[in-house]
C-alpha cells in the first residue's frame, strides 16, 4: 500500500519525486521477464525499453503533442530525470526509433500484469444489480488517421483509420482485453478471439448479433445480453409473469425463425420487452439466461454504456488520437502504453483510497510528477473532490 501509515513512511516519501512514487506500482520484475521474452534491450546500449516507457508514460500523464515537445520538457528537467528512474538521454530520434522497431508486445503484455492486478482491487466493487457474475461490456471505437501518413490503415477512399476493439470488465470499468485492427475490420469478428469465461455475463450491442458466434458462447456456459434486431424472425413458444411497474413489457421464450437463424443457433432464447422509463425508448432484449429478473436483464444492458464513456474518456485524456509515430507498431506502443498508464492510475486511485475522480487524479500527477511530496498527500487536497462535484459533465468512471 502507497498510504503512509505512520510518521517514518510520510518521511520516507518526503524527498521522492511523484513520479518515482507512482513508479512503485510498476511491476518491474515482471517487465524485465517480458522484456527479455521479447528481446526488447537486445543491441540497446543507452536507451532501454524502461526508459522507453517511462518517456511515453511522462507523455501520457503530461499530454505531450510531439516528440520535439517530449525531448523539449524532459530537457528542461534534466537534474531530476535519474531520480525519476530514468537512465538514458532522451531524444526525439531515439524514441521515435524505439517506437518504430521494438515489439508493441511488451506492452501488451505489460498491461495484461497490471489489469489482471487492478481486477483483483476491483473484484468486490457493487454494479448494483445484485450480481456475483462478471459482467463484461465488448465494444469498438474508431480512432480517424490521415492516410498520407498511415497508408497500412486503410479505411475508406480517401481516409484511414484503426480500430481499438475493447473487453470492458464492468467492475471498475477496465480493459480486460484490448485488440487493435485497421478500420475495415468488422466488430464481430473479434468474438472469434475471445475466451468465454463459464458463468460471466458479455454485454453487447446489436452489432454483435450473430447467431452462431452466440451459441459458441452459449456452448462455453457463459451469458450473453444483447438488442434484438428489428427485423428479427422468431416463434413464440412461451411467456413469464413479468413486473410492468419496472418498465418490463414482455418476458418471453422464443426460438428462431428462418433456416439459417435456426441451424447457426438451435436452442431457446429468451426475449424481453421494456420500455426506458427515464427516455420512453422501447427496447428488446434478448439472452440466453433464464435465471435473472427481466428488471435485471434490463439493468445489465444499461451498464453497456460505461464501454462507451470509457472510449470517451480515454479520447479526451490521454493521448491516442494524436500520434508521435506513423508505423503500426509505433501506433500500437502509443494505444497500449495508454492503457497501461490508464490501468496505472487506477491502480493508484484503489490503493490510497482517493475520493477524487481518475480525471482529477490525472490533472494533479500532470502538475506534480517532478515535485517532492508524498503522493498521498497531494491527492489528499479536498476541493479536487469539490471540482468534480461541481462539474457534472465530466466523465466520473471510478466514483464509488
Amino acid at each position: 500500500m502507497l498510504v503512509p501509515s505512520s510518521d517514518g513512511e510520510r518521511n520516507m516519501n518526503q524527498g521522492r519525486l511523484v513520479f518515482a512514487q507512482l513508479m512503485d506500482l510498476f511491476p518491474k520484475h515482471a517487465f524485465n521477464q517480458i522484456v527479455q521474452q521479447w528481446g526488447g534491450n537486445r543491441r540497446v546500449r543507452r536507451f532501454s525499453c524502461m526508459d522507453q516507457f517511462l518517456t511515453m508514460a511522462f507523455a501520457q500523464l503530461t499530454g505531450r503533442e510531439s516528440l520535439r515537445d517530449i525531448e523539449g520538457c524532459l530537457r528542461a528537467l534534466d537534474g531530476k530525470l535519474y531520480h525519476a528512474g530514468f537512465r538514458g538521454l532522451v531524444a526525439r530520434n531515439t524514441l521515435a526509433v524505439a517506437n518504430e522497431r521494438r515489439p508493441w508486445r511488451i506492452w501488451a503484455d505489460l498491461a495484461q500484469v497490471l489489469i489482471a492486478r487492478a481486477r483483483k482491487l476491483y473484484a468486490g466493487e457493487d454494479l448494483g444489480l445484485d450480481l456475483d457474475q462478471t459482467v463484461y461490456a465488448l465494444d469498438a471505437t474508431t480512432i480517424d488517421l490521415c492516410l498520407a501518413l498511415f497508408p497500412w490503415a486503410t479505411f475508406r477512399r480517401a481516409k484511414a483509420a484503426v480500430k481499438m476493439h475493447v473487453l470492458l470488465d464492468l467492475r471498475g470499468n477496465l480493459p480486460t482485453t484490448v485488440f487493435v485492427t485497421d478500420g475495415r475490420f468488422h466488430e464481430v469478428r473479434t468474438m472469434d478471439w475471445l475466451a468465454y469465461a463459464p458463468g460471466a455475463i458479455y454485454v453487447f450491442d446489436r452489432a454483435y448479433v450473430d447467431f452462431e458466434r452466440l451459441w459458441r458462447l452459449h456452448q462455453a456456459r457463459a451469458f450473453f445480453v444483447t438488442r434484438a434486431k428489428k427485423n428479427s424472425d422468431f416463434r413464440w413458444l412461451a411467456s413469464a409473469s413479468h413486473d410492468s411497474g419496472a418498465g418490463v413489457r414482455c418476458d418471453q421464450t422464443i426460438a428462431l425463425g428462418g433456416v439459417k437463424p435456426r441451424k447457426d443457433f438451435p436452442g431457446h432464447l429468451r426475449r424481453i420487452g421494456f420500455v426506458d422509463p427515464e427516455q420512453g425508448r422501447r427496447l428488446t432484449f434478448l439472452t440466453n439466461n433464464f435465471e435473472l429478473s427481466a428488471a435485471t436483464i434490463a439493468g445489465i444492458y444499461k451498464q453497456r454504456w460505461q464501454v462507451e464513456l470509457f472510449f470517451k474518456w480515454v479520447k479526451q485524456h490521454l493521448r491516442i488520437k494524436a500520434f508521435y509515430g506513423t508505423t503500426s507498431n509505433a501506433v500500437q506502443t502509443q494505444l497500449w502504453i495508454a492503457i497501461t498508464v490508464y490501468v496505472l492510475v487506477a491502480i493508484l486511485k484503489k490503493e490510497l483510497q482517493c475520493k477524487p475522480s481518475l480525471y482529477a487524479i490525472l490533472n494533479v500527477l500532470s502538475v506534480t510528477l517532478f515535485e517532492k511530496t508524498p503522493i498521498s498527500e497531494a491527492l489528499a487536497q479536498p476541493e479536487l473532490t469539490l471540482e468534480l462535484e461541481d462539474d457534472c459533465k465530466q466523465l466520473t468512471l471510478f466514483d464509488f
